[in-house]
């Protein structure tokens, strides 16, 4: 293929943005464009961003400064900067980087194929408009081979939480429908995925018609019993009781929840919009131990939000011991332009910040550590992803509460799922012997 049409793609970000870039990828295959896996062998180098936090934007930020250099001696190469910042950056990056041949927002991937034709004719590639319809649901992703597979079920978020810019960057929700979800969700089956995540900034918030998010995961995950089957995200005020009964009514959803609290101080979750109180928070996990004794557990926090006192950290630092969770996925607040929280004063010192997260991290790490050490002499069942990155002798694989399993190998490939007896952790990693393999 001529290099021209050979493409060279990074992600940034969530696994939405993966998700939209294997869209992306099918929209380009389907214009006579191939994905290369090196930098100089392609014509057109497309980055797609994350705009959620400050460090995201700056890591995307240097890698374009890397491009423009290569564009120096290479100038007959398209650079195009796709996904949330797009959102955020338009009139710079339109203004005053003048290597960007292309931008294209999150809900404008199908006219990549016209701009980058644009680009080549020396006209500027832009397609920045939020939409309230698209959904791409008619598109099949191009995915590499592998086990596990992202499906997008909903885009954008109506919620419109103080620190959050996903509603200025994707837009407002907008489900899929239930037969294309499926249909994609068969699609993988057969092309050998063992695992399927379905994926929305609010996944709970899924509607189509009188069907809800419950009603989709169960219908997914009869699809084919020996699918595993995930979701994320899910916002606190929306998890229902019926969901929760749904993810135990079946074998193959993965009692997994990622359940974002983001502070443990009532006043700062006020002011973060987040719509419930730490008490209704601590019902809910009550109510997922209860109908899911054996879930697993994570969650998200934001430390350092404007006006947060030693006494509101204080109190997160007391509902991470509360809920004991298994993981957490940690952050300095980053203020957003267009969201309300840029008008509050970014009262609390960066050193103060990195040293509550500090805190914060020390502490889940001990927690963790715990709850992988209370699972020394259990058996439990592990998806082979391949071999751990530590030893050749070793596979590795996740159990479907997601803790991450190392074991010798024993005849298993990738996609055998094995029983292992757990005989040593530490937070991050169960270690094990196998003790019975099922394909």
């Amino acid at each position: 293929m001529h290099r021209s049409r050979s493409i060279y793609i990074e992600t940034y970000g969530c696994q939405m943005n993966m998700a939209d870039t294997e869209v992306v990828l099918s929209i380009l295959r389907d214009a006579g464009f191939a994905r290369v896996n090196e930098l100089n062998q392609a014509g057109v180098v497309l980055v797609n961003t994350c705009a959620i936090r400050e460090n995201a934007e700056q890591r995307v930020i240097g890698r374009l400064g890397d491009f423009h250099h290569y564009k120096k001696t290479n100038p007959e190469i398209i650079i195009g900067v796709l996904g949330c910042m797009v959102e955020r950056y338009r009139k710079d990056l339109i203004d005053s980087q003048e290597f960007i041949d292309i931008i294209a927002g999150p809900d404008e991937y199908r006219k990549l194929p016209a701009l980058i034709e644009s680009a080549r004719r020396g006209e500027k590639g832009i397609a920045t408009r939020l939409s309230r319809s698209e959904k791409y649901d008619d598109i099949v992703p191009l995915r590499k081979a592998g086990l596990s597979a992202w499906i997008a079920i909903m885009r954008g978020c109506n919620n419109f939480c103080t620190y959050c810019v996903v509603p200025f960057t994707r837009g407002r929700e907008r489900s899929r429908s239930r037969s294309s979800i499926i249909g994609e969700v068969e699609d993988i089956i057969c092309q050998g995925f063992k695992e399927v995540t379905l994926l929305g900034q609010n996944v709970n918030s899924y509607r189509d018609g009188s069907n809800d998010f419950s009603d989709l995961i169960g219908m997914v995950a009869d699809v084919d019993k020996n699918l595993r089957v995930r979701f994320m995200t899910s916002h606190p005020r929306d998890m229902s009781d019926k969901l929760i009964e749904t993810i135990a009514s079946r074998s193959n959803i993965c009692k997994y929840i990622h359940l974002p609290v983001q502070s443990g101080s009532d006043r700062i979750l006020a002011l973060m919009k987040r719509s419930y109180t730490v008490e209704y928070y601590l019902d809910l996990i009550r109510k997922i131990r209860s109908v899911i004794p054996e879930a697993g557990l994570s969650t998200d926090i934001i430390t350092g939000f404007p006006t947060e006192t030693k006494d509101d950290h204080k109190q997160t630092i007391d509902l991470l011991q509360k809920v004991g969770y298994d993981g957490a996925y940690t952050f300095i607040y980053s203020p957003r332009e267009k969201t309300k929280a840029w008008s509050m004063t970014d009262d609390v010192s960066h050193e103060e910040k990195n040293r509550r997260l500090e805190e914060i991290i020390n502490i889940q790490r001990g927690i963790s550590l715990h709850r992988n050490r209370s699972m020394i002499g259990q058996v439990t069942q592990v998806l082979v992803e391949g071999i751990s990155k530590r030893s050749n002798s070793d596979f590795c694989g996740r159990t479907d509460t997601n803790k991450m399993v190392v074991f010798p190998r024993n005849g298993n490939i990738a996609g055998d799922y094995a029983d292992v007896r757990i005989e040593r952790a530490n937070s991050a990693t169960l270690f094990g012997t196998q003790i019975h393999a099922v394909c």
